[in-house]
């Protein structure tokens, strides 16, 4: 069992969740997707990393009130996401020993983090920013699909009229494609299975929540890896001047690497190099 020094809140849910890992597994990293996102999302990634590491076990999971892990209740913080997260690593006895997030994920793997006193090994931050932005800076895009999704309603008559109706609200295909694993077949309809008004919820604690800290004042072993898309709005010129003072005060357990001709989404816009970082920090 976890134990961070305070009482901690206990779900009475557990995440869903995939498990990629060969016999060999002897260590675990658990993988938290992005706001919108699912389980699946990196599974094709996380896939070629385990074959390249047949020491590592990936636990990838659904976020609370993401995929298929609806109705938890509040409340609806990073703390909490953080919280199931170690609540099914006790269910499933699998320990903590890294963490990969990208966006959200990789903020509330911050907060894991920290709620663990750095008691893992590695924590993979794919693209999120560690301070606080209460004016939803760099956050356009996310901001204009949770309207869209408001404005469209709940209930559709196929995923493609989902689709065109997402574009119709400004939304490229691709962006509305990938929303669509949220509708769901619901009888002779097809559903939006998201609770909006709880995700706005998470995003409001997400804007204002600062963690400078975690990767500014390691604690405990944890070794932190920043992995930055270069065309990213994420973390601007002045925040990445900020982590690199930081990673050349402790270079033992802060890297950055910045992945060039990739954007926010950096597991999309460059797979393989994404991997190649996967592997060697595991690895190390």
């Amino acid at each position: 069992m976890y134990h961070r020094g305070a009482v901690i809140h206990t779900p009475a849910m557990i995440l869903p969740h995939q498990i990629v890992a060969p016999p060999t597994a002897a260590r675990w990293c658990y993988v938290l997707h992005g706001i919108l996102g699912s389980k699946t999302n990196w599974r094709g990634h996380i896939r070629r990393v385990s074959s390249a590491l047949p020491a590592w076990g990936f636990v990838l999971v659904d976020l609370r009130n993401h995929g298929d892990a609806q109705g938890f209740a509040p409340p609806h913080t990073l703390d909490a996401v953080a919280d199931d997260v170690i609540a099914l690593a006790d269910h499933l006895a699998h320990p903590i020993d890294a963490v990969i997030g990208h966006s959200f994920g990789a903020k509330s793997a911050l907060v894991l983090t920290e709620h663990l006193r750095g008691a893992l090994d590695h924590a993979v931050i794919v693209d999120g920013n560690p301070g606080a932005r209460p004016d939803q800076r760099a956050s356009a895009e996310t901001m204009l699909a949770l309207d869209a999704l408001t404005a469209v309603g709940r209930s559709f008559a196929s995923r493609d009229a989902f689709v065109d109706a997402m574009m119709a609200r400004g939304l490229t295909r691709d962006l509305a494609a990938w929303l669509a694993m949220n509708v769901v077949l619901d009888g002779a309809a097809y559903t939006l299975r998201l609770d909006l008004a709880v995700i706005r919820t998470m995003l409001d604690d997400y804007f204002v929540r600062d963690l400078w800290s975690v990767v500014e004042q390691p604690v405990g072993r944890v070794r932190v890896h920043m992995v930055l898309g270069g065309r990213s709005p994420a973390v601007d010129g002045e925040e990445r001047l900020r982590l690199e003072r930081a990673a050349e005060a402790h270079p033992a357990r802060l890297r950055v690497s910045v992945v060039a001709k990739a954007g926010h989404w950096v597991h999309v816009d460059a797979p393989d190099e994404t991997v190649a970082l996967l592997v060697e920090t595991l690895s190390s």
